[in-house]
């Protein structure tokens, strides 16, 4: 597995992460054994993947109960980035007091003394700046030693940007794939500025992996798309295909795009088995062409920069 810096922290991270969402979460991804997840982190670890995301209300903290189970004797070798404002109890509330608390309880969920990187988790736009309250809780954990880098997880180069000018964020992640390229100068511009990049929702919550068509429909947290919204997708995906053809997986086409962006410092595609760690794993051992990043470039400027698709 290769590593990238996050930035100026200081830390070197896997370029495939490990996206948690789905750890413990029954009620958005479907049930999972709480050994199948320990499982999956340690197997995860062994093949070099040392970045894991997750945020208290996954899975209402049974994500970050697994994590720090699953860490036991291996602290040193992971770096652990969560979030707060979202609670455990699915209460968003962006309270300094309350984020003081929240990551309290993640600390003990994650049974560690500190996390590498805290995010603050889609706040409103107010708390962006250096001045907020949020951001000066943030400051005073990192200063206590609780945490050793913070920012935001955000969706837009708007929000990106108010980061990077009137905040001393380290790190950034961003909704961005072959769909929503929207943050790419942003993910440069903060680059620049040091600041580490994660990249989340990699695979457009599993279009990009090419299982889905016309005539797929959804539950859990995939409800919320119409059979329109379906079909859109559908004949976007049919596109991507032309372009990577069939000898590149729809998987590692996905997440090298990404990664042919060097500004990235980690992608953190989500795990439910065995089969998608070894995928998304093996995107870090080849690259797509120039020609194919070129097209899927001009993809997104000719029938998606406009179209408002969402996630």
């Amino acid at each position: 597995m290769k590593k990238r810096s996050l930035g100026n922290t200081g830390l070197e991270v896997s370029e495939i992460g490990f996206g948690a969402w789905q750890l413990g979460n029954e009620r958005d991804w479907g049930k999972m054994t709480d050994d199948k997840a320990i499982y999956l982190v340690h197997k995860a670890v062994d093949k070099g993947c040392n970045f894991f995301d997750t945020a208290p209300n996954y899975g209402l903290g049974k994500s970050e109960e697994l994590l720090g189970k699953a860490f036991q004797g291996k602290r040193e070798q992971v770096v652990i980035s969560s979030k707060c404002g979202h609670h455990s109890n699915d209460e968003q509330n962006f309270e300094p007091d309350r984020l003081v608390l929240s990551v309290e309880d993640s600390l003990r969920r994650l049974n560690t003394d500190y996390l590498d990187s805290l995010l603050l988790h889609n706040p409103p736009f107010t708390c962006l700046n250096a001045n907020s309250p949020q951001m000066e809780v943030l400051e005073k954990l990192k200063v206590q030693g609780k945490i050793r880098a913070y920012g935001a997880s955000v969706d837009t180069s708007k929000e990106m940007l108010e980061l990077l000018n009137h905040s001393q964020s380290q790190v950034i992640e961003v909704m961005f794939n072959i769909f929503y390229q929207e943050p790419a100068s942003a993910i440069k511009s903060a680059h620049d500025k040091g600041i580490g990049i994660i990249a989340k929702i990699p695979f457009d919550s599993g279009w990009l992996t090419g299982k889905y068509d016309a005539e797929s429909r959804f539950s859990g947290i995939r409800s919320r798309w119409s059979i329109e919204e379906i079909e859109k997708r559908a004949k976007l995906v049919e596109k991507v295909r032309r372009i990577v053809g069939n000898k590149v997986p729809m998987v590692q086409a996905a997440l090298q795009f990404i990664l042919s962006y060097t500004e990235v410092s980690t992608i953190i595609p989500g795990v439910r088995n065995s089969q998608q760690l070894n995928q998304n794993i093996s995107a870090s051992e080849g690259s797509l062409s120039g020609e194919m990043i070129k097209e899927l470039k001009e993809l997104w400027e000719k029938d998606l920069k406009d179209a408002q698709l969402g996630w």
